[in-house]
């Protein structure tokens, strides 16, 4: 029934879409954007505001020499949310390590300087911003070759609906925790990338979910998987509304100048 419901607001989005001119289908992916990249590093306990966002964004000059490293993290993140848009469009995909690893190092490009390819986590870090139990060093590598297994496997794409398929490899990525840094950024990328290769915009859970969110990943997959499928009902609710006063406006315009 819920997945039910879910569609039904998917094709009510997808209609939209269609209806929608070019310029109201870039003004919602700009907007998008900016709250993707907001809420996610919110997430991750750093809060941008709106202006280092649009600033960093439109690939502006920082005012500030301090706001360099600011704006380099804020269109990382940008070219990562690009790179799983391209790949959503993908006759064809492998849910592979290799990809894995490549949104990994577009997030932290100075872990690869003079290395290849990226490396997995060490050490079990003693101070971080996840709660959960992680797996240990020596685990990683098998851990990371039995998630990529499931994600592809005849079974699972047949037994599996989108969203839950999604919410899981995102659980799942996270409890490996496989990296030093950005392990969290790229499991939602993950995530998300699932849902758009689904036909579903991103799911993107609001900062004001931090502590809830933390507590799901600490509880189960279902109570994670129910926090991804109510951020991914108010992305599309966010979406429709967008779109519904781009009509409106247009309508208003196409009044005034009869």
């Amino acid at each position: 029934m819920q997945a039910q419901r879910l569609d039904q607001r998917l094709h009510i989005l997808h209609a939209k879409l269609e209806e929608a001119d070019e310029e109201a289908v870039r003004g919602y992916h700009a907007m998008l954007d900016l709250s993707w990249i907001y809420h996610d590093s919110a997430l991750e306990g750093v809060v941008y505001n709106m202006d280092e966002l649009r600033m960093a964004i439109q690939s502006d000059t920082p005012p500030d020499s301090s706001l360099i490293p600011v704006f380099d993290e804020i269109r990382q993140n940008r070219t990562a949310i690009a790179q799983i848009r391209e790949l959503a469009d993908k006759k064809r995909l492998n849910l592979s390590l290799e990809l894995i690893k490549k949104l990994y190092s577009i997030l932290a490009p100075e872990e690869i300087e003079g290395k290849s390819p990226p490396k997995y986590r060490k050490d079990m870090p003693l101070h971080r911003m996840y709660f959960h139990d992680i797996a240990p060093p020596e685990k990683i590598s098998y851990k990371m070759r039995q998630l990529v297994q499931w994600m592809n496997s005849a079974e699972t794409k047949r037994a599996t609906h989108t969203l839950r398929l999604a919410a899981k490899a995102h659980y799942q990525l996270l409890h490996i925790y496989p990296f030093p840094k950005q392990s969290g950024k790229v499991a939602r990328l993950l995530m998300n990338l699932i849902l758009l290769r689904g036909g579903y915009p991103p799911a993107i859970i609001h900062a004001t979910e931090r502590q809830r969110y933390y507590e799901a990943l600490k509880t189960s997959d279902n109570a994670t998987a129910k926090m991804v499928t109510e951020a991914l009902v108010s992305s599309m609710d966010s979406a429709i509304r967008f779109f519904e006063q781009e009509e409106t406006a247009r309508s208003g315009r196409r009044a005034r100048s009869a």
